[in-house]
């Protein structure tokens, strides 16, 4: 019996590495063919979710794959990080491994975009240490009670954020926040302020001239590039300290270093 279970565990443990070996070699391939296909310098990492790998190998057909790539740069944009999530996607595993095209059929494809802090920062003169902040009601209404304009009250929070960094005025470093409104516009991120404090978050509104002054400041159209994989943009927010743009594609076909949509 000992003998016997000895066995079985040296099977398994075969099994576990034979099928995570075989995972990483066909990430690898689907590396390269992401690298292409969202024109990157380098690979980019992939994830063939699920397990046992070898099960989808057989089949060809892999429920869901991550692609992620990080400190990409679009214009002045310098640490944009891209991520592509594909569902149901067809290959045949001796193609994946093989040395010929590569062709990988996927159902759908979620494609998104984050824009960091230290980028925003790069695009606002004089402003540093930015910050990216989520608001919710509660923080709208608060800045309406505080003298901002009422109509801040009407704002969908998810469609607003505060943005808070640090500028010098008249000699004296101080702190600058702005509650705006997110706009996707041709797939590029708007930024447009509705109130502007000086100071901590609950400092009195400013004047009418130096509110409009700030308010060209960060006032913003950011374009960080295309979605992965041809993926339509239709959503921006701010997640994490940064703003993300996602979006959607269906049925695709990936290979010779173009995106066909077979659907």
């Amino acid at each position: 019996m000992r003998r016997l279970v000895i066995a079985l565990l040296v099977l398994v443990g075969l099994f576990v590495a034979v099928d995570f070996g075989t995972a990483a070699l066909a990430e690898s391939a689907v590396s390269r063919q992401m690298r292409e296909q969202i024109g990157l310098v380098d690979d980019p990492d992939v994830r063939i979710n699920g397990f046992p790998f070898l099960t989808q190998a057989i089949s060809g057909e892999y429920p869901e794959v991550d692609v992620s790539a990080l400190r990409i740069k679009v214009g002045e944009l310098r640490d944009l990080s891209v991520h592509a999530r594909l569902r149901d996607v067809s290959a045949p595993l001796p193609m994946l491994l093989g040395s010929g095209p590569k062709s990988l059929a996927v159902r759908s494809v979620e494609g998104t975009v984050r824009i960091p802090a230290s980028d925003v920062e790069r695009l606002v003169p004089g402003i540093e240490d930015l910050r990216i902040e989520n608001v919710d009601d509660f923080v709208l209404q608060q800045a309406v009670e505080e003298g901002a304009d009422r109509s801040l009250r009407t704002l969908d929070p998810s469609d607003a954020v505060r943005l808070v960094g640090t500028a010098t005025l008249l000699g004296q470093e101080t702190e600058v926040s702005t509650i705006a409104v997110l706009t996707l516009v041709d797939g590029q991120a708007q930024i447009v302020p509705r109130d502007i404090r000086v100071g901590d978050s609950d400092a009195p509104p400013l004047p009418a001239a130096l509110q409009r002054t700030l308010e060209q400041q960060f006032t913003l159209r950011i374009d960080p590039g295309s979605l992965p994989l041809a993926a339509t943009p239709t959503r921006l927010r701010a997640a994490g300290g940064a703003l993300e743009i996602s979006g959607f594609a269906d049925d695709l076909t990936l290979g010779a270093g173009a995106v066909a949509a077979t659907g």
